[in-house]
């Protein structure tokens, strides 16, 4: 029954549950932890990378130097008109023609006047290679180049014309004409016709003052000339022993003080020889001596030759110097290297207490063939740690560290140390040895600073 005038009501209100939004909660998870990368990439130091590249260092000097050799003045025995039988710069011996004698000036054809004394199709075949190969890797910067050339094209002209000389000379001689008498060498030797008063000095009284090319000259003895009994008439380089004598400073003379050879390249045609070097002083002025024992011949006729001292000139794998690092490891026989466990992985037996052995995973960062030793990480090993040897009852207590040059290869997003071995540097960059299995390989990336990472260290 309702009872009328009366509202009746029965509402109840509830609170409500709580409504877990997924969407809202992972959106959540991301954005702290997008706050915290960008944080921590802001807030951490970058690892710039580098490309390791195969590269060469090479450090060298340029000098011009004073070329001290043995040679003997021979002078006429008669007097009369002198005419050579040999080409300037030819390696004679004692029995050897080298000049005629007479009593009036010889008339000779010109080179080129018969057949015989013209190039031959070999020869201008070999000049025309000559000139085409200057054509086409010429350049301008390298004017030694022309000389060069130069120089190749004037041997072959005058080796004709010698020839030409040589055989008129000696069909005159055949015929017995009268005055005409042919004087052989006098000794062995490499035949010079020039004159320049340094024919007595030796490297030990060479002065600075000679050094200079300034005021050098020299006098060239000449077919057809008159001379008299006692004049000098030729050279003869007697030994394949030479030596270029160089001016130092005392900063080049400190640096190459340890050096006993180096390696020397001639700027006349390119070509390198290896000389025994020294170094004396001369009234206060610092010289150096370069022994040569081949080669003389191709630089006979020069008194001064521009060099180039190679004091470094090596390849290998060219890293920056920023990268580098020093890291300290226990050095252990590498006796007390083992196999252990399930796999072939290489690792050393740790005296636990008790006496047990135990067999410990380890990374061999360097391996010293010299030595015998491995180098290990010390950070692996709890202080005061035993190593047994296998097979035996010979243990080494891990104290004592050495240090190793290396750098952090970060090949696969974290830091490994690599050791490095050092050939030579420059002002920004090591060259490194390449080929060792604990270092590096062409196109690995290194950190490019190796001071702000550590061992393991995972790379942004």
């Amino acid at each position: 029954m309702i009872l009328a005038g009366k509202n009746l009501t029965n509402i109840q209100t509830y609170r409500k549950r709580p409504y877990l939004n997924i969407g809202n909660a992972i959106f959540g998870i991301i954005f702290i932890y997008l706050i915290v990368t960008v944080f921590t990439y802001i807030t951490n130091k970058h690892v710039s990378v580098y490309e390791v590249r195969e590269g060469s260092i090479l450090k060298d000097r340029a000098y011009t130097g004073l070329a001290i050799r043995e040679e003997t003045v021979v002078s006429a025995n008669d007097g009369g008109y002198i005419n050579y039988f040999i080409p300037e710069g030819s390696k004679i011996g004692a029995k050897t023609n080298v000049y005629t004698l007479s009593d009036k000036k010889l008339n000779f054809k010109d080179a080129g006047a018969d057949g015989q004394s013209e190039l031959s199709s070999e020869e201008q075949a070999a000049l025309l290679l000559k000139i085409q190969s200057f054509s086409e890797n010429s350049n301008s910067g390298h004017f030694r180049d022309v000389y060069a050339l130069k120089s190749n094209i004037v041997t072959a002209l005058e080796g004709k014309s010698s020839q030409s000389r040589r055989a008129q000379l000696e069909a005159k001689l055949g015929q017995n004409n009268s005055g005409l008498t042919a004087y052989p060498a006098a000794a062995d030797g490499i035949i010079q016709y020039f004159l320049d008063g340094f024919e007595g000095i030796t490297a030990d009284n060479v002065t600075e003052g000679m050094l200079s090319k300034e005021d050098y000259a020299s006098h060239a003895m000449e077919d057809n000339a008159a001379v008299k009994p006692g004049d000098a008439i030729y050279k003869l380089v007697t030994s394949d022993i030479w030596t270029l004598v160089i001016p130092l400073s005392d900063d080049s003379a400190k640096e190459m003080e340890e050096l006993k050879r180096v390696k020397v390249k001639f700027s006349k045609d390119g070509q390198t020889e290896r000389a025994d070097f020294s170094i004396s002083s001369s009234s206060g002025q610092k010289l150096g001596y370069l022994t040569f024992h081949s080669g003389m011949i191709r630089y006979v006729q020069e008194r001064y030759l521009d060099i180039e001292l190679i004091l470094e000139d090596e390849s290998g794998l060219k890293i920056p110097k920023s990268a580098v690092v020093k890291k300290k490891f226990y050095t252990v026989p590498e006796d007390y290297l083992s196999r252990g466990g399930n796999s072939s992985e290489a690792g050393v037996l740790v005296r636990k207490k008790g006496g047990q052995a135990e067999f410990k995973k380890v990374n061999v960062y360097y391996w010293d063939q010299e030595t015998n030793s491995i180098y290990l990480d010390p950070l692996v090993f709890d202080e005061n740690t035993v190593l047994i040897k296998p097979e035996s009852s010979e243990t080494l207590s891990l104290r004592s560290t050495k240090p190793l040059k290396g750098v952090y290869n970060i090949n696969k997003g974290y830091a490994v140390f690599k050791q490095i071995e050092i050939l030579c540097e420059s002002d920004e960059y090591y060259i490194v040895r390449a080929g060792n299995d604990y270092s590096l390989t062409n196109y690995d990336h290194i950190a490019l600073d190796g001071g702000i990472i550590t061992e393991n260290s995972v790379v942004f």
